[in-house]
């Protein structure tokens, strides 16, 4: 692995999926209002966007399956007397939302029942609002609901405050002084605290109920917005902002001891635009959209730090984005996330992140229990101080299309960022398995070409393995190469072997005459040998059966011998086999054809070294073109072409061979 080591992550190939324009939510007319605000909220039932509205502010609710084209006329959420700045959904109740205007209001409001963008009216009616929460005396730039907490709104000014409303009582309870205007606020997931930054360049942490910051500590220095997200049940917060050079940044804090950012602030790019950031607890998952770019880069929290995942981009430019809550993604499409962007101020795209699986079963690793639609206390329990998690409901029972299952509210969230680790081990011995083996087969490809190896090997042999090699580009099937071989002549071709040499042992006692021994070397021996490659190995494993029958005065001479051994090698036997004939040997019988014959055999055998290595040269650089020939195959070959190429190869394998 050349000492590299990947951190193991179920959510390291999450992507992200753009969707089609007659999928989006098109001829919308959003607010171009300079107030920086993320212009869109969404819920697994509705979309709210900021409406361009005159004669007062509005927004528009679009119902999330109403995709395409909308109606030139739309119902809007008429009643502020200015442009709105800010909405938000109630966590508990899909058809409650809350509005922040430029007239210094916010405004409660309830979806109708069976609500939709198609009427068949001339001109459709606008829903007017439910309650009205008046207190601030200048504009309201941020409405945040309570994560745990029934009907528990948070509202920030420019009158630099921070009201805490009860809903249920249509009054403000608690009062937080600012001292510059807000910015961004974010909640605990307990909802006992509060964040914010503001334009004074400070973090702020809030005690609610004691009205007062628990911490106040410099956060980004530069002069453009600043946002801030409460990293759900952690103990820490992200925001992002700028540094003195105008360099967008990204801090993560840690609530206990604020005084500057764990690790220090992580600069991104130099990109001009507010950067938005996005928690999901349940992946443990940052997202970083930015104002004025159409990328989406997202991070994963582990060990006290961001790990950089990837990043989705686009050319579409985005104002404004709204992420659904875990409860609303696809889980049969193994969605993770699903967020929706403004472009161009006229439609609203859906963008789905996605880890990418085969399996069609429910996910449960990637899958945590989400927050459901029960808080956890009541807004009275609330302002008497009691806190705790709102109860969980388990994905799979959404995944089988039942009703919500709670589970258990004291869920961890580190549990999904330690579940990566045990996961590869199980399965780091199923990839070891297949890189062990995968080297095999390219050294098995050379071998029928090599010429380093002991014996070479036959002509039948090579031919078959050029055949093979051949057969992978030609259209042709298997049964046809094999009749093609069996038509092919060669004048090299291997002559079998003579029958005497597995003849039975009871040749060893027949006595042949010193007149017929020279006929036993004769070229049909020498034509074997040829064929044979001159292997050294087969010859001694095969001694001919005349050597054994021949007198003492031809056995002491190891030159007698047919084998292409040399006569040192042969010179023991011959030696051991003279005292049991009890004649003495003689030099001068045959002694001179025994020498041509020796000397034409060495001749015969380095002329078949040479040939065979010539040979063996050429099957070589025959091999290596076929290979060329299957890279170049794709580009411009025909099957005609690769036809007559091999038929080429063949045709110059066999002049070689003749």
């Amino acid at each position: 692995m050349s000492g590299r080591f990947v951190r193991a992550s179920k959510y390291r190939h999450v992507f992200g999926r753009s969707t089609r324009k007659e999928q989006c939510y098109d001829n919308l007319r959003i607010s171009n209002n300079a107030w920086d605000t993320n212009l869109v909220k969404a819920n697994p039932h509705y979309i709210s966007v900021n409406w361009e509205a005159g004669g007062g502010g509005a927004f528009a609710v679009i119902p999330i399956n109403e995709k395409g084209r909308l109606p030139e006329q739309l119902p809007l959420f008429r009643g502020h007397t200015a442009a709105v700045l800010d909405t938000d959904w109630s966590p508990f109740n899909d058809s409650l939302i809350a509005s922040g205007s430029d007239d210094g209001k916010v405004f409660l409001w309830k979806v109708p029942e069976g609500f939709t963008l198609h009427t068949d009216a001339e001109e459709p009616e606008d829903v007017a609002p439910m309650g009205k929460l008046i207190g601030h005396s200048r504009k309201v730039g941020h409405v945040l609901f309570n994560p745990a907490a029934d009907n528990v709104l948070a509202t920030a000014s420019g009158d630099y405050t921070i009201k805490l409303w009860d809903v249920e009582a249509g009054s403000p309870q608690l009062a937080l002084k600012q001292g510059d205007i807000v910015q961004s606020l974010s909640w605990s997931a307990n909802g006992s605290l509060l964040v914010t930054t503001s334009r004074d360049k400070k973090l702020r942490i809030w005690d609610v109920r004691q009205e007062r910051p628990a911490h106040e500590v410099p956060g980004h220095a530069g002069a453009k917005n600043s946002r801030v997200v409460w990293m759900g049940e952690h103990d820490r917060i992200a925001t992002t902002g700028f540094s003195r050079m105008s360099d967008r940044q990204l801090g993560l804090w840690d609530i206990r001891d604020p005084k500057e950012p764990v690790g220090g602030f992580t600069i991104l790019d130099s990109i001009s635009g507010v950067c938005m950031p996005f928690w999901d607890d349940g992946t443990q998952m940052l997202y970083l959209a930015g104002k004025g770019d159409g990328n989406i880069r997202y991070y994963e929290y582990e060990h006290d730090k961001f790990e950089y995942l990837t990043e989705y981009k686009s050319a579409d430019p985005q104002r404004g984005i709204a992420f659904l809550p875990k409860r609303g993604v696809n889980t049969h499409e193994n969605e993770v996330m699903r967020a929706f962007k403004t472009v161009n101020d006229s439609y609203i795209e859906p963008i789905s992140f996605i880890v990418p699986r085969r399996a069609e079963v429910f996910q449960g690793d990637i899958y945590p229990p989400a927050t459901g639609t029960k808080p956890a206390v009541s807004s009275k329990e609330w302002f008497g101080g009691k806190d705790g998690l709102p109860p969980k409901i388990d994905l799979e029972s959404i995944y089988a299309g039942e009703e919500p299952t709670e589970v258990a509210a004291t869920y961890k969230p580190t549990t999904p960022a330690a579940a990566p680790a045990p996961a590869p081990v199980p399965t780091s011995p199923k990839v070891s398995a297949p890189i062990a083996q995968e080297p095999e087969p390219p050294k098995q490809d050379p071998v029928p070409a090599g010429t380093s190896r002991g014996p070479p090997p036959t002509m039948k042999e090579t031919r078959g393995s050029i055949a093979a090699l051949a057969s992978r580009f030609a259209d042709k099937d298997d049964d046809e190469l094999e009749e093609e071989d069996e038509d092919d002549t060669s004048s090299f071709e291997e002559v079998p072997r003579p029958t005497q040499r597995s003849a039975p042992p009871q040749q060893k006692t027949t006595m042949l005459p010193v007149s017929q021994r020279p006929e036993a070397v004769q070229p049909k021996e020498t034509t074997d040998l040829g064929a044979a490659g001159a292997s050294v190995k087969s010859a001694n494993s095969r001694s001919p059966p005349e050597l054994t029958t021949m007198p003492s005065k031809i056995s002491e001479h190891p030159s007698t011998s047919t084998s292409t051994t040399t006569p040192s090698s042969i010179a023991p036997s011959a030696s051991a086999q003279s005292p049991s004939t009890g004649k003495p040997a003689s030099n001068s019988v045959a002694s001179e054809p025994i020498q041509g014959y020796l000397h034409d055999i060495k001749s015969l055998l380095e002329q078949q070294t040479r040939t065979m290595a010539s040979q063996n040269e050429k099957i070589g650089q025959l091999t290596a073109e076929v290979d060329t020939l299957k890279t170049r195959v794709s580009e411009s070959k025909s099957g005609r072409e690769k036809d007559e190429r091999i038929r080429e190869l063949e045709l110059e394998l066999e002049q070689l061979r003749s």
